[in-house]
């Protein structure tokens, strides 16, 4: 019988110890060809958790899809910082451009709700509120609101 395992693992560094490796056990698979593929396919996302799924065949065979990290991991690594905000509405942790929030909708592209890049970047200011980083050294908040009004779409054209 297949079997579907869906693990979050720190880019890059996969290893056969838990959550993947007695995870795997039972599936009959060769543990470390799973391990050095997914550390493979997951090393552009060093120092993240992201999320992976492997697919394990009635023969032994396998196959790793990799999913993109959370919104908020992506923000703070554009922001060059490991955590955000306890109080996001009082402390803000820093500023991103709105193109850095861009791109990060862009790699969120298949996770993410919206029509287009203009809602998918309301998503990921969003979260930005959230984790008490600014946009052009503005509260993410008030740039969502003039996204809204269209006063930035020369930013979405193209």
């Amino acid at each position: 019988m297949a079997e579907e395992i869906d693990v979050l693992v720190d880019g890059g560094e996969a290893s056969a110890g838990p959550p993947l490796g007695p995870a795997l056990g039972p599936t009959g698979v060769n543990v470390m060809d799973v391990v050095e593929d997914i550390n493979e396919k997951t090393e552009a996302f060093e120092g993240m958790q992201v999320p992976v799924t492997v697919n394990v065949d009635d023969e032994g065979g396998f196959e790793v899809e990799v999913g993109t990290p959370p919104t908020s991991a992506l923000l703070l690594e554009e922001l060059g910082e490991e955590k955000g905000s306890g109080e996001p509405n009082r402390d803000k942790v820093g500023s991103l451009d709105l193109d850095q929030a861009i791109q990060v909708s862009e790699r969120k592209r298949v996770d993410l709700l919206g029509k287009n890049q203009k809602t998918r970047t309301l998503e990921v200011l969003g979260t930005a509120s959230s984790l008490g980083i600014e946009i052009n050294g503005k509260d993410a908040t008030r740039v969502q609101d003039e996204i809204k009004r269209g006063r930035h779409d020369d930013a979405f054209e193209g």
